[in-house]
């Protein structure tokens, strides 16, 4: 019985090894919330006019108005992750994703931006 259980356990995935992705300091973690901060501030401002504009004229134009809500909403998303990440232990994110440059937290399997995987298994 014990035999049978070992087979299906499964070992700790190891993390990538240095340079598979490449580390996020505090700074840079602060430096990129800020960047963050700005556009969406602006994403932002530009979409109130965007309406404003169409309401004035009448004339609204959906497809529009959602492609740059889409755009919002991504920058909005990234900002919570690494808000999030700023909060976590030791002020840091644990890396940035080799594959999409997207912040990640210590322990994390997959990348939330682009699902590229984090850990190699053994």
């Amino acid at each position: 019985m014990r035999a049978l259980r070992r087979q299906y356990v499964q070992a700790e995935p190891a993390p990538l090894p240095p340079g598979g992705g490449r580390a996020v300091g505090h700074d840079e973690l602060l430096a990129r919330r800020e960047r963050l901060t700005r556009e969406f501030a602006e994403l932002q401002f530009d979409l109130g006019g965007l309406a404003y504009e169409m309401a004035i004229r009448d004339h609204f134009r959906v497809d529009l108005l959602a492609r740059r809500a889409a755009r919002l909403q991504e920058v909005d998303a990234e900002l919570g992750a690494v808000e999030q990440l700023a909060r976590v232990e030791g002020g840091g994110a644990a890396g940035a994703c080799p594959n999409c440059d997207a912040l990640y937290a210590r322990g994390a399997r997959f990348c939330s931006q682009c699902a590229h995987p984090l850990m190699r298994s053994e």
